[in-house]
């Protein structure tokens, strides 16, 4: 298509249908896939449930890219694995390969000279093969211990020759392995987030209310008889919008906030003869030190509030939350 053309109307609808063209073949590839789900796919699962080393997962070219993916699929949802290029395999990193692996070999062809070379050096080793291919009756698929079909019936390529459908679809067939694999492992979102620490959900998995919580002398408190003139003082020190009401055992009884001060001077009340016991709220939400931070977030969301108070099983007051505090944590 001459570049001219793809300024006017005529020129970006071709480009539209050629995409919808792609996604709709590679869509129909994936689909395809469902009815091969049987027997052999139950096998691979038990194959690398049963392994007590790793999934050494290999490819070249596109096959190569896909396997990557698929290596570090499986290594965050609870299955050890790593990729090895077939050129580096034959050049020392084979002797990471051990009779407990298990070997998962991708080519769409099923006859990469790379990878058919490596097969009876790793079988000399005892490791187990899974083969992925586009062809069943392939060299590669006859060798192996269990063939995954992930053939297509045409890539998306108008050349058909572009790796395009059969990538997908191998990719969507990695996926597939990793999140049954997943499922029989039991493998949680706790599981998930000690594999991303550095992430988002690590952190809204990882943090505990504990862990950004402010404690000591940090924690606006104030005694149920303090004069509210003296609590005022209090939360405008501590810079937290409220002051906790607790009593002689540190227990708290009651909050006292920026927004009930508000409200105080709407109704013109004199807050110069009032106390902290009789204007605090006597049911504060509180919430526990183990808790998820990110339960403390939903809470505070559900409940259109700031702050928590953190108290221990006896309602002592261990420290205070605020939204600011989460957000600085990056819960939320």
């Amino acid at each position: 298509m001459d570049a001219s053309i793809l300024s006017t109307p005529l020129g970006r609808q071709r480009l539209a249908e050629r995409a919808v063209e792609v996604l709709r073949i590679e869509a129909d590839a994936v689909a395809a896939l469902i009815d091969r789900i049987g027997e052999p796919f139950a096998r691979a699962c038990e194959l690398i449930l049963a392994c007590k080393g790793r999934v050494v997962v290999s490819g070249i070219g596109k096959s190569g890219h896909v396997g990557r993916k698929i290596a570090s699929t499986l290594a965050s949802t609870g299955t050890p694995a790593f990729f090895m290029h077939p050129a580096e395999a034959s050049h020392g990193d084979l002797g990471m390969v051990t009779g407990d692996d298990v070997w998962l070999a991708l080519s769409n062809s099923g006859t990469t000279e790379e990878l058919l070379a490596l097969v009876p050096l790793v079988r000399r080793r005892g490791a187990r093969l899974v083969a992925m291919t586009g062809r069943p009756s392939s060299t590669l698929a006859t060798l192996a211990d269990v063939h995954l079909d992930a053939g297509v019936a045409r890539e998306a390529c108008p050349l058909n020759l572009a790796p395009t459908a059969s990538t997908t679809a191998a990719l969507a067939m990695g996926d597939a392995l990793a999140v049954a694999l997943l499922d029989a492992r039991g493998f949680g979102a706790e599981d998930f987030a000690g594999s991303h620490p550095g992430g988002a959900l690590g952190r809204r998995l990882l943090t505990h209310t504990e862990d950004v919580m402010r404690t000591g002398e940090a924690v606006p408190r104030v005694a149920a008889e303090a004069s509210l003139t003296a609590t005022v003082l209090e939360i405008t020190r501590k810079r937290m919008g409220m002051a906790a009401v607790v009593d002689a055992g540190d227990h708290v009884i009651g909050i006292f906030t920026d927004g009930d001060l508000r409200r105080l001077l709407e109704r013109g009340d004199d807050i110069r003869v009032l106390t902290a016991g009789e204007v605090m709220t006597r049911t504060p939400a509180t919430i526990g030190p183990h808790t998820l931070a990110a339960e403390a977030a939903r809470r505070m969301e559900e409940r259109r509030i700031n702050q928590l108070l953190v108290v221990d099983a006896e309602g002592r007051l261990l420290g205070a939350l605020h939204i600011l505090d989460l957000l600085a944590a990056k819960v939320v």
